[in-house]
């Protein structure tokens, strides 16, 4: 083994998780290199529609208003449309002066931001930098390039196929079974309007419609067990086009999702399985954030909020660590459990009522027609009010009613 590089916080992976903890912990004066794969940004399976919390959190990491605008298009509402046609309407707490709305993210943009933003508070960023193996009880990882680095501590924001987490030996199998995502953008005939994003359920499976920044929507398709044959047969782009075409017309929604398979704005990016679970978030010298700590549903828009939380969360560990605080790492992941057990719960209970397509149909109704219920379901999906106002039972009784 050649000379091993020996830095304070070494982080694997650049996207906002990793970026936000490298931010956080520069500004703290701590040494801190980013590893990013990637050697510039390119468009993979990511999140790009999440609720007013997920910008409040990029506030607090210091972009200015014209930096967000620049990168967030506004979104009124979540329009949820079932198989049959129920529609109910998701404005997660905006009363409708788009003061704090939903939001969908161009991510070329800010995925780039974010890590000059690392750069700029004293962050070291390599890009193009592959982790090939790693040592986490070291804190130790080798490159792609031979190259071997060793950390006061290792942060693992590298996804749903953390190479940090499976060297740790935490990744356990997902609670939900599997599900494909398929994602990528079609152009917007109408860029400047603010209008709804669409969850369309169909069997088997659902597709979102957000509206993103350069005159593009954003589509993300997840694919329940049951396409699985379908998915191998006619492949990725055959798949797409028998989803496209069966999303019904709107009259605010001015794409032809008819013939939108012709004309996509970049290719087609898959993940599968979706979900991600390990079993402890931290060990002696590493810590895992963002996907990389779990991942459960993107039904609900949890991803990016929850990846900016746990960053906040780890990055006063970690300096609360190398200050020799012992408690500091199982601290984090006791509040990261605290903090999204309850949304976890709903997440599972949403899930529940997707497989049973009578039930989701039943409940969609009720949220059609009960605004409170619907106001409700809206905050807790956008991380507006403690989840566990959802799994009051009053609230689930009211919502199965007939």
């Amino acid at each position: 083994m050649g000379p091993v590089e020996r830095r304070e916080v070494v982080v694997v992976g650049g996207g906002p998780a990793g970026a936000a903890v490298a931010i956080g912990l520069a500004r703290r004066g701590r040494d801190v290199l980013v590893l990013e794969r990637a050697p510039s940004w390119h468009w993979r399976a990511c999140g790009v529609f999440t609720s007013p919390a997920a910008i409040a959190a990029l506030r607090r990491l210091g972009l200015e208003a014209t930096e967000l605008e620049a990168v967030a298009r506004p979104v009124p509402a979540m329009r949820v449309e079932t198989a049959s046609g129920t529609r109910f309407r998701l404005t997660y707490g905006d009363d409708g002066s788009l003061r704090s709305p939903a939001v969908g993210l161009d991510r070329s943009r800010l995925d780039p931001l974010l890590l000059a933003r690392a750069r700029e508070a004293g962050a070291e960023v390599r890009e193009g930098a592959a982790v090939r193996e790693v040592e986490a009880g070291e804190g130790r990882v080798e490159l792609a390039d031979g190259a071997t680095i060793e950390a006061a501590m290792l942060v693992g924001a590298d996804g749903i196929r953390s190479v940090v987490a499976r060297h740790a030996g935490v990744v356990r199998a997902a609670v939900l079974s599997p599900r494909t995502g398929l994602t990528f953008h079609v152009a917007d005939p109408s860029p400047a309007v603010a209008r709804d994003a669409r969850m369309v359920v169909f069997e088997g499976g659902y597709v979102g419609l957000a509206p993103v920044p350069d005159g593009r929507v954003n589509v993300g398709i997840v694919l329940g067990r049951r396409w699985r044959e379908r998915l191998r047969s006619v492949g990725a782009a055959g798949i797409v086009g028998d989803v496209l075409r069966g999303i019904p017309p709107a009259a605010d929604d001015p794409v032809d999702w008819a013939t939108a398979d012709g004309s996509l704005c970049d290719r087609i990016e898959g993940a599968a399985p979706i979900g991600h679970r390990v079993s402890r978030r931290h060990g002696g010298r590493w810590i895992l954030v963002g996907d990389a700590a779990g991942f459960l549903d993107p039904f609900t828009g949890e991803g990016l909020h929850r990846a900016l939380v746990s960053a906040e969360l780890a990055t006063r560990a970690i300096d609360r660590h190398l200050h020799e605080d012992r408690d500091a790492l199982p601290a984090y992941d006791r509040a990261m459990a605290a903090r999204f057990r309850a949304k976890d719960a709903v997440s599972l209970l949403v899930q529940a009522f997707l497989s049973r397509p009578v039930l989701f149909e039943r409940a969609a109704r009720r949220l059609a027609d009960r605004v409170e219920l619907r106001e409700t379901m809206g905050l807790v999906m956008g991380d507006q009010t403690p989840a566990s106002r959802a799994l009051d039972p009053r609230f689930v009784a009211d919502l199965l009613r007939p």
